[in-house]
């Protein structure tokens, strides 16, 4: 790697044709204009529109720090339904098995499988 001293850099001058093209863009652009009365309406709607915002869509009360989060509520609740379900199949199985111990027919029609559409 070779070490090369870091000096100030030379800048050439620009060709007359860029400086010419530079110049006519300055003159062809015209300026920007901001109207004040479009400024301040677009302030009036922005603050309009987060008004109904808050209102549309309030923000929860605040709970407490030992109440559960919607999503452990959620959590719970399907933990509730599998636990239910998972006792319901057992329940059916030891049913089943027994019939089929003592010989006599099982319980109630076969259990249909579900689809999903």
């Amino acid at each position: 790697m070779v070490d090369v001293e870091a000096g100030p850099v030379e800048r050439r001058t620009p060709p007359d044709g860029y400086r010419r093209a530079i110049e006519a863009h300055r003159q062809a652009a015209p300026p920007s204009r901001v109207d004040p009365g479009i400024a301040a309406a677009v302030e009036r709607q922005t603050k309009a529109m987060r008004e109904l915002s808050r209102r549309a869509f309030p923000e929860p009360d605040v709970v407490a720090d030992d109440a559960p989060a919607p999503i452990e509520q959620a959590r719970a609740q399907r933990r509730r339904q599998a636990t239910a379900t998972e006792t319901a199949a057992l329940r059916r199985a030891r049913q089943e098995r027994s019939a089929r111990e003592a010989g006599t027919p099982t319980i109630g029609p076969p259990a249909a499988l579900r689809t999903t559409a």
